[in-house]
């Protein structure tokens, strides 16, 4: 039963914003850790950030502080992530995950289950 659906992805032009969402269901909501991952062409999948369920925040990108923000809706059991000042270097396939333990982690194989990602590009 548990559900991760990714929203929000498409194309945009440098400097643009875009807010992904990710829609939960199948699991308290309030004890998930869930982590947006990233994976850009020619790199690894590497962790953005993640929301705790006790609302502890995480990044993992330093070059990425200041643009990207995560956050989540415990009425909605959405986490979101507000992309600001995108770069064509962010292009790449956005993913949520549920991460083991219910424990933020930024390392992809500590995900027990993913979203189907959501397609980001950036470019002129």
């Amino acid at each position: 039963q548990l559900r991760l659906v990714e929203s929000g992805g498409g194309s945009v032009q440098p400097g643009g914003s875009l807010k992904l969402s990710c829609d939960v269901s199948g699991v308290t909501f309030h004890y998930a850790a869930i982590g947006w991952f990233r994976q850009v062409p020619g790199k690894d999948r590497e962790g953005i950030s993640c929301s705790s369920g006790n609302g502890a925040v995480i990044n993992y990108i330093d070059s990425l502080a200041g643009r990207f923000t995560i956050s989540r809706d415990g009425a909605k059991n959405i986490v979101y992530l507000e992309m600001n000042n995108l770069k064509p270097e962010d292009t790449g396939v956005y993913s949520c995950a549920v991460l083991r333990w219910g424990l933020c982690s930024g390392v992809a194989a500590d995900a027990t289950f993913w979203g189907q990602g959501t397609q980001v590009t950036v470019g002129s």
